[in-house]
């Protein structure tokens, strides 16, 4: 990936977005619906797009509430749905389209008490408390988010009863929905004014902040954060989060700052990202400088992103954090650190995370269930306790409540980013230096992830790589002892491939949310094994491309 001289400075004034040209878009751009590009795509986050592009207009945001709603019929769904949103400019405007298509659809909503943003975990929390003990009038809910997509993305994301996010199958049949709508014109929406909407009956207030705040002493052991007195830093980098973080210090005592309280859909106060673009991703260390800065004021600092379902941790000792550094402490400290959790619950990780966690899993005596990229997949074992972790190495991650029971069904930041004040006071070392100590004891890796576009086509391609691609017995000079195209935890696709050797492998795979690919590789001998096992790859990729050209 080529680095932007930008990258990692402040944003300057000419790349931010313009805000009210973007909104007028959203309301006056017609998309397209015989082109593919503009047509509603749920990917591995649900519906994203930019209103400058007709892939996120007011248009898709009627057709996909009104796929829900019809949705919700067939499934006989008929508890409350709750409805959030986040701080992208493009939020609020669908937030009032779609109340305006749900009030019309009679369907009961609960919008935050005192119109504040509400992050992705607060939602799948709401979900499973309302759902819990019942097996009938079963609650769902809506967010809408492009996650830490730049200034100009919008996002539309569907959870069901469930608590997590949808899975493939029902987003296929929402997917296809809003599509028939879209190009029948919408022919059969329900819809009503925003005013009529939110003064319906069926428009409900309900206490998402303290709801949430006030159960987070379940999952967390707030008794050592309070006394340890150490002091805390986060930057909710103008998300969702922003009016939750100050609550928290209040509810259980604890030293935290807030180091930035602004809200700006422009979010012009970002360090820009590797690509020059800005983007609100807590694990890009350019992205972070802000907080990077000021890690030698805290005992612990942390960020989330706009829709706080990711974390970022920045320790005194190390800085920022590579996500799957993290990960590996995490699962290593709570393994050791929660005795009310099950013996029997699993490790979740997606293909694509640190096999150092497989070690670490392995030594704890705690099984480990590999999964495609996606949090989807950890939703059912999060909810029947036969998961307490489910982490993603781009930064997601979810775990059990310290009695073993279910937390949230879909990727919390506040919690990781807690944890981690939570190992900094227990045991008086950050975990940037207890990461050195795990890799003195189980190996020192070194990870990689490259990108490159892809045409749709080629994205097909890379989806059906196999086994039989793969013509050596040999990859970057081991022996190779498994080639996967499903996950071994649940043997569902993973989209790609992988391969493992004694001491590393990589994984290729098209992007699920743009027109990209990704290889990702893993050493424990070093980087220039990574850098052999990355080349090695990308041939193997390369000559899975040529071949899809000459079929052209």
């Amino acid at each position: 990936m080529e680095i932007s001289k930008n990258a990692g400075k402040p944003a300057e004034q000419n790349i931010l977005v313009n805000i009210p040209k973007l909104v007028t878009c959203y309301y006056t751009g017609i998309p397209d619906s015989s082109a593919p590009g503009q047509c509603v795509s749920f990917g591995t986050s649900g519906h994203r797009g930019s209103s400058f592009k007709n892939t996120f207009n007011e248009q898709h945001i009627l057709a996909i509430t009104q796929a829900i709603c019809l949705y919700r019929t067939e499934q006989k769904i008929d508890g409350p749905l709750f409805l959030g949103f986040d701080t992208h400019a493009l939020s609020a405007p669908a937030f009032a389209t779609a109340m305006e298509v749900l009030a019309a659809n009679n369907v009961n909503v609960m919008v935050s008490e005192n119109d504040e943003y509400t992050p992705t975990p607060v939602i799948s929390h709401a979900i499973l408390r309302y759902n819990n003990g019942r097996k009938a009038g079963l609650a769902d809910g809506i967010v809408i988010t492009p996650s830490h997509n730049p200034p100009d993305d919008g996002g539309f994301k569907y959870n069901p009863p469930d608590g997590g996010p949808a899975g493939t199958a029902v987003t296929n049949w929402i997917e296809a929905k809003a599509n028939e709508l879209l190009k029948n014109n919408l022919a059969g929406l329900k819809r009503v004014t925003f005013e009529k909407a939110i003064h319906s009956s069926t428009t409900h207030r309900y206490d998402f902040l303290n709801t949430y705040i006030n159960d987070l002493g379940n999952v967390i052991d707030m008794d050592i954060l309070r006394n340890s007195k150490i002091k805390m830093g986060v930057d909710p980098l103008g998300g969702a989060g922003i009016n939750y973080w100050e609550p928290i210090a209040e509810r259980y005592h604890l030293d935290l700052t807030v180091v930035n309280k602004v809200i700006d859909p422009a979010f012009g106060f970002m360090t820009v990202d590797w690509d020059g673009q800005i983007r609100m991703d807590p694990s890009s260390p350019y992205a972070m400088q802000g907080l990077i800065k000021m890690k030698d004021k805290f005992d612990i600092s942390f960020a989330c992103d706009t829709d706080h379902d990711r974390h970022g941790i920045v320790t005194k000792s190390s800085g920022l954090l590579n996500p799957n550094h993290f990960l590996s402490v995490a699962v290593h400290y709570l393994s050791q650190n929660r005795p009310g959790w099950q013996s029997t619950a699993a490790i979740g990780k997606t293909v694509v995370t640190t096999q150092l966690i497989d070690r670490i899993a392995k030594k704890s005596g705690r099984h480990l269930y590999e999964v495609p990229v996606g949090f989807k997949w950890f939703v059912n074992g999060l909810l029947d306790k036969s998961l307490c972790f489910g982490g993603e190495e781009s930064a997601g991650a979810s775990f059990s409540r310290l009695d073993g029971s279910v937390w949230t069904t879909d990727k919390d930041g506040f919690i990781p980013a807690l944890l981690s004040a939570e190992i900094t006071a227990k045991l008086a070392q950050d975990p940037g230096i207890l990461y050195n100590e795990l890799t003195t004891e189980f190996g020192n890796p070194v990870y990689d992830r490259i990108e490159a576009k892809a045409t749709p086509e080629q994205k097909e391609k890379l989806k059906k790589l196999s086994a039989g691609q793969v013509k050596s017995k040999d990859f970057a000079g081991e022996k190779i002892q498994g080639i996967f195209t499903e996950a071994p935890g649940n043997n569902a696709s993973i989209g790609g491939l992988k391969v493992v050797t004694e001491n590393g492998w990589f994984a290729a795979r098209p992007s699920g949310t743009e027109d990209i690919y990704k290889i990702y590789g893993e050493s424990f001998l070093g980087k220039q094994h990574l850098k052999q096992i990355i080349e090695e790859a990308q041939v193997l990729v390369n000559t899975a491309l040529e071949a899809n050209k000459k079929r052209v």
